[in-house]
């Protein structure tokens, strides 16, 4: 012990690591102790931190978690970037521009869940069938859209107290027609034939037999209204172990990943980090699957550490809030760039650049005539000369309603502009 002692090598984790043994006899040990030596000492050092989880396995041994370093190190940043002291650009947190992009990060997290589940449906594809509202072809189609509805349900009931019928709500939504046995769509498995195979047919998981599945998720529920454990559990670890534990119990014939990842979801907006209506956890699980899979398999191969998976989950949503924050930077350069681009293009007068603006932030706003005329106190004809040039443009929408054309603006308003200003630069570029 004393060797181990002197190496520094009785910490739980190496170089600010948690790793797993799969991990750690790769690496070099340190002086004069043996391999197993180091592994014996730092599994001692994280014994000296666990608390149990109220998650029992198919043996009846407790989950447990311990709160390295780098854990806490995570859940502080998690709080910074997720609290909303991030001063986002008004364009993306208005009332009217908010849902938009909601919406898409939604799209995004219903897309790329499924296609973690099999869904072959392109992602081009599938964003033209959310928005445009079009029915689903195929099994691929039908569930990104179930996704797609069961993450808008999400958001509606997020201020309610997670119960098994909740949980089986939203897993009948995730899964609607697409099951061999519609039946089974939001109702908890009656059999024992699940098992969780690698892509080889290698078993690596057998989920609990399916009588204790009604106890059990109680038990699930009861620890995602904080009435378990009798300790304080950050609710972003909280959310990640629920996560986990809808995926160990496996309580569903199928769509258990989909529902789990929708329930962590729940867990973070029930926690008042609203910020996570923006970012998708799938996207990135989504480019490194096997990580995924790892994340549970290193948990239930080492005493029920439910720290391997925590961790993994939790740098997941890091990296998501990350893309997030860059998204966000380059939204707001790209308008920025767009306005400057439309003042300097002398295409338009500055009440059409006034209106632009204000269409950028109120994507929801209706324009007529009458209140073009009424804002710049300008004639009619003036009024309705500036909004047909912008119709021309593809900038706004015209429709007769009643006896006069209501203007509306295209939901890819950005787009447009965008690609206006491009042109409006190359045509520059080619006349100097």
């Amino acid at each position: 012990m004393q060797r181990v002692l002197a190496a520094d090598a009785h910490r739980p984790t190496v170089g600010g690591r948690y790793l797993h043994w799969d991990k750690l006899r790769f690496f070099k040990t340190p002086d004069r102790i043996t391999l197993e030596e180091w592994w014996a000492a730092i599994k001692l050092a994280r014994r000296s931190q666990y608390r149990f989880l109220p998650l029992l396995d198919t043996r009846g041994d407790w989950f447990r978690l311990a709160m390295p370093d780098v854990l806490q190190r995570q859940v502080s940043e998690i709080d910074r970037d997720l609290s909303g002291r991030v001063k986002l650009p008004e364009e993306l947190t208005n009332s009217d521009t908010r849902d938009r992009y909601i919406v898409s990060a939604l799209i995004e997290e219903a897309i790329t869940s499924s296609q973690l589940e099999g869904a072959a449906t392109t992602s081009v594809v599938a964003r033209e069938m959310l928005r445009s509202k079009r029915k689903p072809r195929d099994k691929g189609e039908r569930m990104i859209y179930n996704n797609f509805a069961a993450m808008q349900f999400v958001r509606e009931v997020q201020g309610r107290e997670l119960t098994p019928d909740l949980v089986c709500d939203i897993h009948r939504r995730v899964t609607a027609d697409t099951l061999d046995d519609e039946a089974d769509a939001g109702r908890v498995r009656q059999a024992n034939d699940i098992r969780v195979l690698d892509p080889v047919g290698l078993l690596l998981h057998s989920p609990p037999d399916a009588a204790e599945l009604g106890v059990r998720l109680q038990a699930l529920c009861d620890f995602a209204n904080e009435k378990t454990p009798n300790y304080y559990l950050h609710p972003a670890v909280r959310a990640a172990v629920l996560h986990l534990w809808l995926g160990y119990d496996h309580p569903f014939v199928d769509g258990n990943g989909r529902t789990a990842r929708a329930l962590f979801y729940w867990s973070m907006l029930h926690s008042g980090y609203w910020m996570c209506e923006f970012v998708s956890i799938s996207h990135i699980l989504r480019k490194a699957p096997a990580k995924y899979a790892r994340a549970y398999l290193y948990t239930e191969t080492d005493e029920n550490d439910a720290t391997y998976f925590v961790l993994y989950q939790l740098d997941v949503l890091q990296r998501g809030i990350v893309a997030l924050h860059e998204y966000v930077r380059a939204k707001a350069d790209t308008i920025h760039k767009t306005r400057l681009v439309l003042r300097q293009s002398q295409s338009f007068n500055h009440r059409q650049l006034a209106l632009l603006g204000h269409a950028l932030r109120n994507p929801s706003a209706k324009y007529t005539v009458s209140s073009h005329s009424t804002s710049h106190q300008v004639t009619r004809q003036t009024a309705r000369v500036d909004l047909t040039e912008l119709t021309e443009h593809g900038f706004l929408n015209a429709t007769k309603v009643g006896k006069e054309m209501a203007y509306t603006v295209p939901g890819d308003i950005e787009k447009r502009l965008e690609a206006f200003g491009a042109r409006t630069v190359l045509n520059k570029g080619k006349t100097r």
